[in-house]
This record gives structure tokens, sequence and C-alpha cells, in this order.
């Protein structure tokens, strides 16, 4: 797209937010031009507490389908669009409705806490959500002693070691991005860059965070850029969170820990594509009434811990 086209696309996206009272969110993984054009960004907790909160009609979420789900979930009373509707989560497909309840039965005294990283459905089967920036805390502060932590081993694990007090049962889920990071190549960069910082997100395997100076959600590594008296930073999570941190501080120097970190479902977003949505109003993402009931329930005990 050329820059006068840019432009000219930019200037009706603006036109059509104010005929149909629409805010844009975008999640720090999407491409630079979506969080550009975003009236918000944030991560999956941030969104979630926007998409509940905003007075817009119109919510068009740049993000994967679990997310514009939520806010349907959460503001059934808006329309929620999914500029990219074929955008999904693998992770949050390693876990079905009808596997949760067997879980259940296998372990009928342990309370269900789904990762965001889920589906509608299976938020209905849960008694609680979390996010990556509010799972130890809610973890932590819930009265249950026993947890079925799903879909992701890998921050499942790491609540685990900061809540040791607590009996977890892991479900076999994972993020294929941060999966992949092997604790070689953490290694490898750190060799090349011994005065930077390592920060990585807790879905990353156990072996990667304890080489990490920092592990946290994309929110809070940027609280943390923000806060470091440091100058290089290597970036353990998708490549997205460079952009705003890049713009957050110029003077900072910031290095992908590998050149795996991309998230081919959060790159399908376009400007092309969220004009297109919000010309026609389309595609909107629902949520079937029995299971949105239960669902929200499970959401807004998690708002209850932020």
């Amino acid at each position: 797209m050329s820059s006068e086209t840019l432009s000219q696309t930019l200037a009706e996206i603006e036109e059509l937010k104010k005929k149909h009272q629409a805010i844009i969110l975008a999640h720090n993984y999407q491409n630079d031009e979506i969080q550009d054009l975003a009236d918000f960004v944030g991560d999956s907790l941030a969104l979630s507490q926007k998409a509940a909160q905003t007075d817009a009609k119109v919510i068009v979420f740049c993000g994967v389908h679990f997310m514009a789900e939520s806010a349907a979930i959460l503001a059934p009373d808006k329309t929620v669009l999914l500029p990219a509707p074929d955008a999904g989560c693998p992770m949050a497909d390693m876990a079905e409705p009808e596997e949760v309840l067997e879980w259940r039965k296998r372990y009928p005294n342990a309370a269900v806490v789904a990762y965001v990283n889920s589906s509608a459905a299976v938020k209905s089967v849960s008694d609680y959500c979390c996010t990556s920036a509010n799972a130890v805390k809610l973890v932590r502060n819930i009265p249950e002693s026993e947890i079925i932590f799903l879909p992701d081993q890998n921050l499942g694990r790491f609540v685990a070691q900061q809540v040791p007090e607590k009996t977890i049962h892991l479900w076999p889920g994972y993020c294929i991005t941060h999966h992949r990071i092997t604790p070689e190549e953490v290694i490898k960069i750190k060799n090349l860059y011994p005065q930077a910082e390592v920060l990585v997100h807790p879905e990353c395997r156990h072996e990667v965070t304890a080489l990490a100076d920092f592990v946290g959600s994309t929110s809070q590594i940027i609280q943390y850029v923000r806060q470091s008296q440091s100058s290089e930073f290597i970036i353990g999570t998708e490549m997205g969170i460079i952009h705003s941190l890049t713009k957050e501080n110029p003077s900072k120097r910031f290095y992908l820990m590998s050149p795996g970190l991309i998230c081919p479902n959060m790159k399908q977003t376009t400007v092309a594509k969220v004009l297109d949505s919000l010309r026609h109003l389309k595609p909107v993402i629902t949520v079937e009434p029995q299971i949105r009931e239960k669902a929200v329930a499970a959401l807004n005990r998690m708002l209850k811990y932020v």
C-alpha cells in the first residue's frame, strides 16, 4: 500500500469510527501499522478491561478469535468485529469443553482456571479465567488449594513455581510460538549481547524462563523496560511488542531472542481488513447466550484479582 493510499485509508477509517461510534483495540503482537491506528494497544488483560468499560457501540478487535469472543462476552450490548476472522490460536484449540469436564471428574476437588487463551465454550466450564499478567496473583488468592490449569502448561508451571503451596494439575497445551524457543538460543544471544537484560514471557518453557532476568506478560515487560536503568534488552516474546518498546524507549536497544517469535495468526490483520470491517460492520463475533452466561462469570471472577 503506497503512502498516499495508506493516508486515504486511515482517513476513511477515522470517518467510519465516528459514524459508527467505534473503538479499535489492538494486541501488542499486531503489525506495527495496526498498533499505530488503534485507539488502545495492550495485552489480553488490558484489552478485556477496555472492552468491558468502553462507551463505544462498536469494538473493532485487532487480535485473534478468543480475544474477540472475550470482548463479546464482557460487552454483549456492543457489536464486536474481528477484521481477520480466520485468526485463531492453536493453543486455545488444544482444549475442548468435553475434555475439561473429564478432567473435572478426575480431580473433583480442583477449581478450573482457564487462561484467557481459550474458547468461550472452555471458559463456560471453568471456574476462573486468568491472563499471564494476573495468573500468579489469582491462583495465590483464590480459596481453592487444588487447581486444574489450562491450556498452557508453561504458564501453569510458572504459576506453580510461584505458588508452591497449591497443587496444580497442568494441561498439556502450549503456545507454538513461545514453546519453540530453546535454552541454547537464549545462551547464544546472551553471549552476543552480554550487557542486555533477558526478558521473557511465561508461555516459554521453564528451561528458558530460568535463564531470564525477568518473566512477565507483555504489559509487564513494557513496564519493566520503562523503569529499568539498562539500555539493552533481549526480548523473549512475539516480535510485535518491539514496536511499542521502541516507540516508548527510543534511546534503548532491543534484540529479538529468536527469529521464530512470530505469531502468523496475529499478523493476519491488515489496515485494509480494518477498513473493510468498518465499512460493512462485519465479521461480527457473537457468543451463544447459554455459553456467555457461564463464561462471563469466570471472566468477572478474574477481574476481581487484577
